[in-house]
């Protein structure tokens, strides 16, 4: 198929703002009048990952008591390397990021 491209180019937009106001009026009825199908059987609860049976899974994690560099902030209360040290008045130890 040939195309000529010196022809003048329509888009959308162009189609749009020729439509008469009826036509306007009956296509935004139409789109508000739009139904929503919810079905209750699409809940999050029925959705299972392939293999992934976890209910006999016993989650071990190895905790590290906070090392001498180390400290916890006062207001985010995360323990931070001593290098995000922000301010230090009184005890309290405040990070970069809550600082900021």
């Amino acid at each position: 198929m040939a195309t000529d491209y010196d022809a003048p180019r329509r888009s959308e937009s162009d189609e749009v703002s020729e439509d008469s106001l009826e036509e306007l009026k009956a296509r935004r009825n139409e789109a508000q009048s739009a139904v929503v199908d919810i079905d209750e059987s699409d809940t999050a609860e029925s959705f299972e990952l392939p293999g992934a049976d976890l209910s006999e899974e016993v989650l071990s994690v190895r905790v590290i008591p906070k090392q001498a560099d180390e400290f916890t902030c006062s207001s985010c209360f995360l323990v931070h390397h001593r290098s995000r040290l922000a301010t230090e008045s009184g005890g309290q130890l405040i990070c970069m990021d809550c600082a900021a």
